[in-house]
């Protein structure tokens, strides 16, 4: 079986100037966990809810940050509250960056002639979820574990 036989014809994609707050709208209203992001008509890298949540970890010295309970903050002035502004700005700002900022730009790709098992070794070694299919640098294409399970079970995965 080969990656034709379970891929995805319908990719939805985001361009690289999207902001981060409309391709993050777009991972939830299409109920998928990741897209290919392209420069025109070219994969120019791929985004994942995890790139998007990454950007809500705090930098190292962050992480023993004090952060007070819902009633303390009656008690206390949030402006006394060291860099809060700053990261309450920070996060406004985040979502209109273009997507590019936080892509994944070496993206794993495969052939729509390549077997189901170079696609999911591929995906096992490189702990990946998907890859965007690609005939002569063009994008026709998406496969995910779920599809290449899905084929292995007999079902008709792509849709």
């Amino acid at each position: 079986m080969n990656v034709r036989d379970v891929m995805h014809e319908e990719v939805i994609t985001c361009q690289i100037d999207d902001a981060i707050r409309t391709v993050a709208s777009s991972l939830k209203h299409h109920g998928i966990s990741g897209m290919p992001v392209m420069d025109d008509d070219r994969l120019a890298g791929i985004v994942t809810e995890s790139d998007v949540l990454r950007l809500l970890e705090l930098p190292e010295h962050s992480r023993n940050l004090w952060l007070p309970s819902p009633l303390e903050i009656i008690e206390i002035p949030l402006r006394e509250l060291i860099g809060w502004d700053e990261a309450k700005r920070a996060l406004a700002d985040v979502g209109e960056k273009p997507i590019r900022t936080i892509m994944t730009k070496h993206v794993r790709t495969i052939s729509p002639g390549d077997s189901i098992e170079a696609a999911s070794t591929l995906m096992v070694n490189h702990r990946i979820n998907r890859l965007p299919v690609l005939d002569d640098l063009r994008l026709v294409g998406i496969v995910t574990r779920g599809d290449i399970v899905s084929g292995l079970s007999g079902e008709n995965a792509a849709v």
